[in-house]
């Protein structure tokens, strides 16, 4: 019995390109994600498993794109082995067979290169915080997150206008803002 061969691919965000992951395979069905990894619970990650069969073959770029962590990579090589699924990591040049499923060297070497993939994760997220720290000190850093909804004048005067016995549905409604944002702002003061 030929099983079919499938690709997985993810990549972090919606703005990056998977071009590269799998390019020139034939593949019968690919499925691709635009999440992080650090959860399984990725909606075609969970489709593929599901769609594989006994006998396919299962290919993936490199092993931080099925699994960001060692748990879950050993859970989820484990899951697709026990349905008598191959696994191919074309960038670390590795198959893991089903019929090798207990090989302790093939264990071995999902473990060592898990271990070094959830490692550089790790350098990243360091390196990212020194950066941003550095970056404070000298005051170049600007956190990107969502501009106020009030300027400092506006929320100056939403404060006295509560002072002054105003409601906070109507102040709400004169900065055509919502309560919890006039609540979050005098509760701030």
């Amino acid at each position: 019995m030929t099983g079919k061969r499938i690709g997985y691919i993810r990549v972090s965000t919606v703005c990056q390109n998977t071009e590269r992951q799998l390019h020139g395979l034939e593949l019968d069905k690919v499925f691709e994600d635009k999440c992080s990894g650090r959860t399984t619970e990725r909606p075609r990650l969970q489709e593929c498993l599901a769609y594989l069969r006994e006998g396919d073959v299962l290919y993936v770029h490199s092993i931080d794109r099925l699994g960001r962590n060692i748990r879950d990579l050993l859970n989820l090589v484990n899951e697709i082995l026990a349905k008598d699924v191959s696994i191919v990591f074309c960038k670390e040049h590795m198959t893991f067979d089903p019929e090798k499923k207990t090989s302790p060297t093939q264990m071995l070497y999902l473990n060592i290169l898990s271990a070094v993939a959830e490692f550089e994760v790790s350098m990243i997220r360091e390196r990212q915080r020194e950066g941003i720290k550095l970056a404070q000190e000298r005051n170049a850093y600007r956190n990107c997150g969502r501009k106020p909804s009030l300027t400092a004048e506006q929320a100056e005067e939403a404060r006295r206008m509560r002072q002054d016995g105003v409601g906070v549905a109507q102040i709400a409604k004169t900065y055509n803002v919502s309560r919890q944002t006039i609540y979050t702002l005098l509760k701030a003061s």
